[in-house]
């Protein structure tokens, strides 16, 4: 029980690393520096591929636990904590609830910042279709622009 809640200490911190990457990645985002988006992008791929390290470990330190509590391979850590004793139940129930919260702050900082990725493309878009005579007159499901026939545009030089 002890390695599982290292281990889950562990996966609590790299999650949080992640939070504040993807908050950095939305910072980023929403400026409209795009200079370091490729970085923030990297960094987050990063931790990523930590975390699934760390829940290969945890996979395994769990088995070990429930195999001690004597539940099958492969529990929730809903399961291991209702089966452990005192203080172990405690600490999963605690680690679980910590796990579940920072879920949920990187489901919407995800979902921010595809909106802003999405955004920022369609802005781009707009932008070049415009130059190339185009305009977007609108968008399809899959977020493809529907482009009628290009249109002539009046300049003002003066300007």
């Amino acid at each position: 029980m002890d390695r599982l809640s290292q281990i889950l200490w562990r996966e609590r911190e790299l999650l949080e690393l992640l939070s504040f990457k993807l908050e950095v990645e939305r910072l980023v985002l929403a400026s409209g520096r795009t200079r370091y988006l490729a970085t923030a992008t990297r960094e987050i791929e990063d931790v990523l591929g930590s975390l699934r390290e760390t829940e290969l470990m945890r996979a395994v330190a769990a088995d070990a636990a429930a195999e001690e509590l004597g539940l099958p391979p492969n529990p929730s850590l809903a399961a291991l904590a209702e089966t452990a004793p005192e203080p172990w139940r405690a600490i999963l129930v605690e680690h679980r609830d910590a796990l579940v919260a920072v879920a949920r702050e990187i489901a919407d900082l995800s979902s921010e910042n595809q909106g802003l990725l999405t955004a920022g493309f369609r802005a781009a878009q707009e932008t070049l279709l415009a130059l190339g005579g185009g305009a977007a007159d609108g968008y399809t499901h899959a977020g493809a622009a529907i482009v009628d026939a290009p249109r002539s545009r009046l300049v003002d030089r003066a300007i």
